[in-house]
Order: structure tokens, then C-alpha cells, then sequence
């Protein structure tokens, strides 16, 4: 006597928790493909619980929107590793025409995406940004601000990073127990001592950064001015 075949059952099928399981193993591309296919699936992509960790690979993963971003967010890396980093990384006024273009396609692509999750990610508890050239202290500031159950922030290779976060840091990071801020060069020792005397409880790491040739920019004074009344305000 031969077994009855089992019926096969569609994936939408599945309860809630089954298909919240089945989309944990999926990367965002593949998590946005099946959502695409019905209803039930985007409600899936949508669940909260699915989003408490997100990396990045480049700026250009940051318009993808194959992800979501909410206050479930607790980990959050962009860590962009390419040659054109090292066009970023050259100052401003320094850069020529061809150089220009190439950071204009994505000069404000991170600092947008922090501006989102300050104003949606109040429970991130870490962040890294690693490579992100044009990363300014402004927004690193005003994350400060905003999440404030930030406990570990690492910068690297963001070279419009100088003193003032460390400033920011200082007045808003109550919460704040790592900070990394390796291979930035605008960032001083004078900056670093006055954090490990103000916060003596952080552990801090500056990997080269006070060694490095800090910029000297022409307008630095007034970008200075706009910081501090961000700060007090």
C-alpha cells in the first residue's frame, strides 16, 4: 500500500513565525524579491524584528530601499572599502573637476541616511562608519543628540571628522562606552585628552588620527561657528 503524497503547501501558508524565520536567513536584496510577490511576504519584510541590524557596503546600498528603518534598528555599519574613498578623502579645495563629479554623484547620500535615523532610530546602540569621506560633525552630533542610548560609535577613515565630534561627545554622549575614531586626520591629541578627562570611563581608540597631517581650511572658522550653535541649540 503506497503512503498518500503530502499536499504541498504554498509558502504563504506558513504562519507569521515560520516566514519571519524563513526571511532571517535571506540577505536585503532576496528579502525585497519575495517580498515583491504578495501581499502577506511585504507584510513580512515590513516586521520590525526583522531590522535591528543593518551594514552597508558602499553609499549606493543606501538607495536601494531594500530594507527598513525604525526604531527596532540597533546596529547600524556603513563600511565603504574602494578607490574612490581615496578621492573623498582629498580636501575640497584641493579636489579638480574630474575628482569634484565623482563625490557629487554621492557627497550627501550618508549624512541624509543619518539625518533618517536620528529622526527614526532612537534605540541604535552601535554605529560604525568606516571609508564615509564626506561624513561631517554636524550629523555625527546631532545622532549624539538624538540616540541616546548610543553605548559604541566608530569612525574610521572619515576625514571631515575633527575635534568638534569629540566635542559632541563630551556634551551629549551620556550613554556612550567605545569610541573609535582611527585614521582621521582632522582629529587632534589636545581633542582626545579632553574626552578621556571629561568622560574618563569611555574607551577610547585613535588608531593614527593625532599622528596624521591635519587639513587646514580656508573657511574652517565659520563651519566652527555653525557647529556650536547646532550643538547649543
Amino acid at each position: 500500500i503506497w503512503p498518500t503524497p503530502l499536499t504541498a503547501m504554498h509558502i504563504t501558508q506558513l504562519n507569521w513565525e515560520c516566514l519571519l524565520h524563513i526571511f532571517s536567513f535571506l540577505d536585503k536584496n532576496s528579502r525585497k524579491s519575495l517580498a515583491q510577490t504578495c501581499q502577506r511576504l511585504l507584510r513580512v519584510f515590513q516586521d520590525p524584528s526583522l531590522w535591528h541590524l543593518l551594514q552597508f557596503h558602499s553609499p549606493a546600498e543606501l538607495t536601494k530601499g531594500n530594507f527598513v528603518l525604525g526604531p527596532a534598528l540597533r546596529h547600524l555599519s556603513i563600511c565603504w572599502h574602494s578607490s574612490q574613498v581615496k578621492v573623498c578623502n582629498v580636501e575640497d579645495w584641493m579636489k579638480n573637476t574630474l575628482q569634484k563629479d565623482i563625490c557629487n554623484v554621492h557627497k550627501h547620500i550618508v549624512n541624509d541616511f543619518l539625518l533618517q535615523v536620528c529622526n527614526r532610530c532612537p534605540n541604535l546602540v552601535s554605529l560604525k562608519l568606516s571609508g564615509c569621506g564626506h561624513v561631517t560633525d554636524s550629523y555625527i552630533a546631532l545622532l549624539l543628540k538624538r540616540c541616546s542610548c548610543l553605548k559604541t560609535l566608530q569612525l574610521e577613515n572619515c576625514v571631515q571628522i575633527t575635534d568638534q565630534t569629540l566635542e559632541a561627545v563630551i556634551l551629549h554622549a551620556n550613554s556612550l562606552q567605545t569610541l573609535h575614531v582611527d585614521f582621521c586626520r582632522n582629529v587632534t591629541q589636545a581633542g582626545l585628552q579632553q574626552v578621556c578627562r571629561k568622560h574618563p570611563s569611555i574607551i577610547l581608540k585613535a588608531e593614527r588620527s593625532a599622528n596624521m597631517l591635519p587639513d587646514k581650511n580656508p573657511g574652517g572658522w565659520a563651519s566652527e561657528k555653525a557647529f556650536k550653535k547646532l550643538l547649543w541649540h
